[in-house]
């Protein structure tokens, strides 16, 4: 059963206008059953101070609402030039205005017909005041959190050790973790995951990125003692480390490295670490990559199982957004292509990647299109959308579908 709405022109006597009378008159006009609608009726009237613009309506899932009556708060995050978006403490939405033809009323105290419906006795007309109107509303829509920009602040004032000049005489601005919730357009989980992702740090109140070089540096005074102590990989423990090369360096920079690169865990009251073999050797090709354009395929695999730790193995899954291979050149060589430094729209990161290689498999695509992935999206959608496929020598390849320039 529905209820009934007379609404009223603005004016001093709008309020006491309509009667029982009135209504039932207007209903019979109208050709409706009194026996099909519930008995109260709400007369609406303009107040002195409705207006269209001063109040916005969003529109909130029931998992938004609940944080909400939970005394949680939700936040619209974005600077003067980006497109704002809304978070709670977990996740991150596009806001975005939706049209409607129904003009939307703002009536404080406005009882629903399910709330009416409670209270069938009740066959009084409701007198309510209209606070304000809206023909649209804020529609939110699940999306990725927009983080690059998280690494590119960190990245202009990388950590080069507590004795570096440059970190003394720096100009640039270091962020706290209420000056990153105010630039980053993700929500506070998100931030912090991302963080750790990267393998940031707190120095004196301040998220702060390892130096790569410097980053090198202390792992390699890790893996060194871990060598030169035989010990086992799988377990490293922190108290030595902290003893033998707190002189070094400082002890606050060991446990990052190590946390950075191994999981840590107590066994018996000691802390211990377990090193992670395909991160360590992935850094190390990194390394090894980074001052040069091309490397000779096989060389390259040569060189860098020489260059990683005794017992650990590399292999080239081990590189997956880090580096490609070129099977086409004679002979084959691979060079340096990290996901993060492509662009983080999703048609300017496929236009950016068939600039660099006309076809792609999706074998090697996925890990430099992975992260595009909306909620519950596939690699194969993303491709779909973005890509055409064909066949080359009885493989499926993706090309763009615009010309790239």
């Amino acid at each position: 059963m529905a209820g009934m709405t007379a609404l009223a022109r603005p004016g001093p006597a709008a309020m006491s206008e309509r009667s029982r009378a009135e209504v039932d008159a207007t209903l019979q006009t109208a050709k409706l059953n009194p026996a099909e609608l519930l008995p109260a009726v709400h007369c609406l009237s303009f107040g002195p101070q409705a207006s269209a613009g001063e109040c916005c309506l969003l529109q909130l899932e029931p998992g938004l609402c609940a944080e909400l009556e939970a005394g949680r708060s939700l936040v619209i995050r974005g600077e003067k030039d980006e497109q704002a978006v809304l978070c709670s403490k977990d996740k991150t939405y596009d806001m975005k205005i939706a049209d409607t033809s129904n003009m939307l009323l703002f009536v404080p105290g406005c009882k629903t017909p399910e709330q009416l419906n409670a209270d069938l006795a009740s066959c009084n007309i409701i007198h309510s005041q209209i606070a304000g109107f809206s023909n649209n509303y804020w529609e939110l829509r699940r999306c990725r959190p927009k983080l690059k920009k998280l690494r590119k602040l960190l990245m202009e004032d990388p950590y080069e050790g507590p004795n570096s000049q440059e970190d003394q005489t720096s100009t640039f601005s270091k962020y706290t973790t209420e000056d990153l919730l105010s630039l980053i357009q993700a929500s506070e989980e998100e931030i912090l995951h991302q963080l750790q992702i990267i393998n940031a740090c707190k120095i004196e109140g301040y998220w702060r990125i390892l130096e790569f070089n410097y980053e090198m540096k202390l792992l390699d005074h890790v893996t060194q003692l871990i060598d030169s102590e035989s010990w086992s990989l799988n377990k490293v423990p922190l108290h030595t480390c902290l003893e033998e090369l707190g002189s070094l360096e400082p002890r606050e920079m060991i446990e990052h490295i190590l946390l950075s690169y191994g999981r840590k865990y107590i066994d018996d009251g000691e802390v211990y670490f377990e090193m992670h073999e395909d991160k360590i050797c992935r850094a190390i090709a990194q390394m090894l990559l980074q001052n040069a354009v091309k490397f000779n395929l096989s060389e390259f695999q040569e060189v860098w199982q020489q260059s990683v730790p005794e017992g650990m193995t590399t292999r080239l899954d081990q590189l997956k957004g880090l580096a490609l291979v070129d099977k086409s050149s004679r002979p084959e060589t691979i060079f340096l292509l990290k996901v993060e430094d492509l662009p983080e729209d999703n048609q300017e990161r496929f236009n950016s990647l068939f600039s660099i290689r006309e076809k792609w498999t999706e074998v090697d695509i996925t890990p430099y299109i992975q992260d595009l992935c909306a909620e519950k999206q596939t690699v194969g959608a993303l491709l779909t959308k973005y890509a055409r496929s064909s066949m080359l020598n009885g493989v499926k390849v993706y090309n763009s579908r615009r010309p790239i320039s």
